[in-house]
């Protein structure tokens, strides 16, 4: 008798056993669902917002190596530019227990509901680069300075229109790009480059031919290429037949790509009416290939490296009941609270050092940019 009760505890043991290691099997990412031990080795959601977008691959494989190298698994999803996609896959990442998520946003209105979810249990947030708005569920926000990389843009077309060293006199044409409208980043961006373009546009030496200057006119929905180079046709069309433009501020080197498609097309880059001063942003392989062509002017670089590895350790910190190192407390406030911040610095590029910036740093190959 005894026997056979040792025979079915050992059973029931074994059948516990193979429930729990089902419980805890691999996961359709190559992740583990979570335990709840210590958060080492615990499960991170990442949430990126697409991948039409070089740059958001880049950071949601940096966001996983850094992640990773610290002890944790990570779940990495893209939600396609679809805000009801994204609301989803962070509800499944809650859902399945991840320790923390590092999100960023597609339309930064749309996570209230889903954050308080995260809240209820027990997760902290960290907004990536794009601030999430309307919520006091955020716990901390990794970015660059972005109306530095406004300034950047906004300065380098003073500089090369010779306005800047008075070199040169006005008037030049100038026409205006904004981000999405629906991401918190457009507005300082836009604030950025008119703190340092707005003083010269009322003195006359730059004018805006199309007269749409106010924020709202022009923005470009989901920083869609597509949609910059139509609004840039249309510019085109109705405030330039006689006249030429001399440089566009663009935000973002997919919106850059659109809108040099769009010159191209009325003749620009021809040796009668050369291409205007375009600025962009991210150092996307496309535009550093188009700057050194001579064709798109500048880009501004942030070093998605280091905006990883600075949302890796507000995780790591916050799950090991750390205090994450931060150097902004009181520029983003995003409605609902001032997000406690840790801003990079973005740096300027051109066809002179382009090869330094981002090749000698190891951020592209040589081969990269054939």
């Amino acid at each position: 008798m005894r026997n056979r009760r040792a025979a079915l505890a050992a059973m029931a043991t074994a059948a516990s056993l193979a429930l729990t290691l089902t419980a805890c099997g691999q996961d359709s990412e190559g992740g583990s669902k979570e335990d709840k031990g210590d958060a080492k080795g615990g499960t991170i959601g990442i949430a990126m917002p697409t991948k039409s977008s070089e740059r958001w691959i880049a950071d949601g494989k940096n966001v996983k190596k850094n992640l990773e190298s610290k002890g944790y698994k990570t779940r990495l999803v893209y939600g396609e530019d679809d805000p009801d996609q994204q609301v989803s896959q962070i509800e499944n990442l809650i859902t399945q227990g991840v320790k923390a998520l590092i999100v960023a946003a597609i339309d930064n209105k749309s996570l209230n509901n889903v954050l308080q979810q995260a809240k209820d249990a027990d997760i902290p947030v960290i907004s990536y680069d794009r601030l999430i708005l309307g919520t006091k569920n955020v716990d901390y926000y990794a970015s660059f300075d972005n109306e530095k990389v406004g300034e950047l843009q906004g300065t380098y077309i003073l500089d090369k229109l010779g306005l800047k060293d008075g070199s040169k006199k006005g008037p030049f044409n100038i026409e205006l790009f904004a981000g999405s409208n629906d991401d918190n980043n457009t507005k300082y961006f836009f604030q950025g480059a008119m703190n340092v373009l707005k003083p010269y546009m009322d003195k006359g030496d730059l004018v805006v031919r199309s007269r749409q200057t106010s924020l709202n006119q022009v923005t470009t929905l989901r920083w869609d290429g597509g949609t910059a180079q139509k609004r840039m046709d249309d510019i085109l069309t109705s405030a330039y037949k006689r006249e030429r433009v001399d440089a566009v501020l663009s935000p973002y080197d997919g919106i850059s790509i659109g809108i040099l498609s769009a010159l191209k097309s009325d003749d620009y880059g021809s040796k009668n009416k050369p291409l205007p001063v375009l600025t962009g942003q991210d150092a996307e392989i496309a535009s550093v290939k188009s700057i050194a062509a001579d064709q798109q002017t500048q880009t501004v670089y942030k070093d998605t490296r280091k905006l990883a590895e600075v949302a890796s350790k507000m995780v790591d910190a916050v799950l090991n009941g750390k205090k994450p190192e931060v150097n902004d407390t009181k520029t983003y406030d995003n409605g609902a609270k001032v997000v406690p911040s840790y801003l990079l610095d973005p740096v300027s590029v051109d066809k002179s050092n382009y090869r330094e910036i981002l090749v000698d740093s190891g951020y592209y190959a040589e081969g990269d940019l054939k």
